[in-house]
């Protein structure tokens, strides 16, 4: 009883007005100018923009972040290769990434740059405040160095010798470099963590946090570089440059017109601390260890939450280049629309896992849902209306039982996605309102207005079961506008309605009797024929080779091959590295010993499935610790995009040499 009691004040009007007073302010990451953004991290700008509208329908004074992140080793390697400047190379990829975000029609207030003056400045008095404090200290740093994550990592980090974070190749660096004490603020962080349960979310990256990086205990972060230029100078050390993280997440803060001196921006006083940071999954760490600790060090109040959504993967693999296999969102707006995208990517990445993206997929679900669910229902509907009554909408309200079941079904609706999206699930809101849809569209078939047109007794019903329509997707349509906001007012507009506010879903029959809806109404989505897709898709795109071309390797003579053992072994044990999900501990019999190998290959093998196999071993490897666990050898295995397979052989003995 209480929690009815409680959705109904949530929808009433005096409750809405109340939150009219609050602000909101909300950010995305900001995107990596090295090269142009696909659908997959395009994904994140339209996820914070339906949550942004949809926060102003309640009634929040919403102001939206978004923007580029400019500095780094890799962008001064890729300007380089470019022949070009570093800042003209950002200024052609910042504005490509702002093309696109306004391409799918986000409506952000500030499109921020870290190339903008007052931020640049802002980064150099923020690192001089931290070190002056003792929060940053004079170091070096010797590790193994990954130059496309611009990260350091120790030998046990590593996974099969290669990057841990992007799984790319490594080398050996050191260099002098300045420190942030992470390690001093750790307790005061995970309390905050256990006071503040919202922080982090989902739950599931909040226990990644706390155990896998904070109860381990947090080491000191490398926070200036001295192997590149193209970053902020350390005013005061200038063969120092500012490395990514304060560089990068003070955005968030020098945005608003935060100054270390105090004398801050209107913006900073109105909207700070943010709501929301809206962020992918690979980067809740630095936002939710790095970038609290920062503002604690600074002592200015932490983000109220950071959500770390899922990706959008290609099929059922992440997007890469190197792979072939990334779609970019004007490619698929050329072919769909800017809404059919919007509402695929919205509604197909569930709130906490990964979601899929297929050309395919795509034509399915906007031939299910857009063209047939929502599109029929709103042009079938302004047809009846125009055929029976000339286009005029009245209500005379001669009423059935199944009226009463569609009017609750409506005013259900909005309840249910408020609550969805106070919790960022889009794709559960979206099922809230297409089911209020198919619930109309049901309606239609129930009451049969084609029937009713036959009688003239039957006018008055045949009107108001009209007006129910109208009624019903005059609601679904205010509903949609954060999703696909072009659709939505379109539909409005061939409804001929004024009412348009979330506020006047609170009661059913606002509609104004005696409007006229439009006479042609305008088709919304058209169905798609997959096959004349698939012909605009390999128009669009070369036909990718199955197989990827790999960089030639230098030639070695026979000698070079000599040096390598090649022996056959039976797998003896197999069991889960207890520190990495993607390595398994192998220990394999090569007939003279008994070798323990770790392999990053347990997301195609199962360790009881690995058991027995007769594998190919590199044995005289130069043993290494991968994440803890020495590795004595390695195993022959072939790998090409997602497929991997361990070249095995039948009937040889263990200890045999390959030649």
């Amino acid at each position: 009883l209480l929690m009815c009691l409680w959705y109904d004040l949530y929808i009433n009007n005096e409750f809405m007005r109340y939150r009219n007073m609050d602000k909101y302010y909300l950010t995305t990451a900001i995107t990596y100018t090295s090269g142009k953004p696909h659908i997959g991290n395009t994904y994140e700008i339209i996820l914070a923009d339906a949550i942004a509208r949809f926060k102003r329908q309640e009634g929040y004074n919403v102001y939206f972040q978004t923007g580029t992140d400019e500095h780094g080793q890799k962008i001064e390697l890729k300007a380089n290769e470019a022949g070009i400047p570093p800042k003209q190379f950002v200024d052609e990829k910042a504005a490509e990434v702002k093309r696109i975000w306004d391409l799918m029609d986000t409506t952000y207030d500030r499109f921020m740059r870290t190339t903008d003056e007052y931020h640049i400045k802002q980064v150099q008095k923020i690192f001089k405040k931290l070190y002056d404090q003792g929060d940053i200290y004079l170091g070096h740093y010797e590790g193994k160095y990954c130059t496309a994550c611009e990260s350091f990592f120790t030998e046990t980090q590593l996974v099969d010798g290669k990057c841990p974070d992007c799984g790319g190749e490594v080398h050996d660096a050191k260099e002098e470099a300045y420190f942030f004490k992470l390690s001093k603020y750790q307790d005061r962080l995970m309390k905050h963590i256990e006071e503040h349960p919202e922080f982090i979310q989902p739950a599931s990256r909040k226990n990644e946090m706390i155990n896998n990086f904070l109860k381990p205990g947090l080491q000191n972060l490398c926070v200036s570089r001295t192997s590149f230029k193209w970053s902020i100078p350390v005013d005061f050390d200038p063969k120092h440059v500012v490395y990514v993280w304060i560089d990068a997440l003070t955005n968030y803060i020098t945005g608003l017109g935060y100054d270390v001196d105090g004398n801050h921006g209107e913006l900073y006083k109105k909207y700070w601390p943010a709501d929301l940071h809206l962020i992918g999954k690979d980067i809740v760490r630095f936002h939710t260890i790095y970038w609290p600790i920062m503002l604690m060090a600074l002592d200015i109040p932490l983000p109220k939450q950071v959500f770390g959504h899922p990706w959008l993967l290609q099929g059922e693999s992440k997007m890469s280049k190197s792979k072939g296999n990334v779609i970019y969102a004007d490619d698929l707006v050329d072919i769909f629309g800017v809404d059919a995208v919007r509402y695929y990517v919205l509604n197909e990445i569930p709130y906490d896992n990964d979601g899929s993206i297929t050309w395919d997929l795509l034509v399915e679900r906007i031939n299910s849902d857009l063209a047939n669910v929502l599109g029929n229902l709103v042009n079938r509907t302004i047809a009846m209306a125009n055929k029976y009554f000339d286009g005029i909408i009245n209500n005379p309200n001669v009423s059935e039982a199944v009226d009463d079941e569609l009017k609750e079904a409506a005013l259900q609706m909005p309840k249910k996605v408020i609550a969805k999206m106070d919790e960022f699930k889009s794709a559960d809101a979206l099922d809230a309102i297409f089911t209020l849809l198919r619930r109309t569209n049901k309606y239609i078939d129930e009451t049969t207005p084609w029937i009713l047109a036959k009688d003239e007794s039957k006018k008055d019903r045949l009107a108001t079961v009209i007006y129910n329509l109208i009624e019903s997707i005059r609601f679904a349509a205010v509903a949609l506008i954060p999703f696909i906001p072009s659709t939505a007012n379109k539909i409005l507009d061939q409804i001929n309605t004024d009412k348009r506010d979330l506020l006047e879903l609170n009661q059913f029959g606002l509609y104004q009797p005696g409007t006229k809806v439009v006479e042609k109404p305008e088709m919304l989505f058209a169905r798609l024929d997959p096959k004349e897709i698939q012909k605009k898709v390999e128009a669009l795109q070369e036909v990718k080779p199955e197989v990827k071309k790999e960089e030639a390797k230098e030639l070695i003579t026979i000698d070079d091959f000599s040096k390598i053992e090649l022996v056959v072994g039976t797998v003896e044990e197999c069991k889960k590295h207890p520190k990495a999900d993607k390595l398994l501990v192998s220990k394999i019999n090569i007939g003279t010993e008994t070798k323990q190998i770790v392999s990053g290959i347990a997301d195609k093998y199962k360790p009881e499935e690995f058991v027995g196999k007769k594998v190919i071993v590199v044995a005289n490897l130069k043993p290494a610790k991968l994440r803890g666990v020495e590795s004595q050898g390695m195993i022959l295995a072939g790998d090409n995009d997602d497929m991997l397979e361990v070249i095995s052989v039948e009937n040889l003995p263990n200890g045999t040499r390959i030649h």
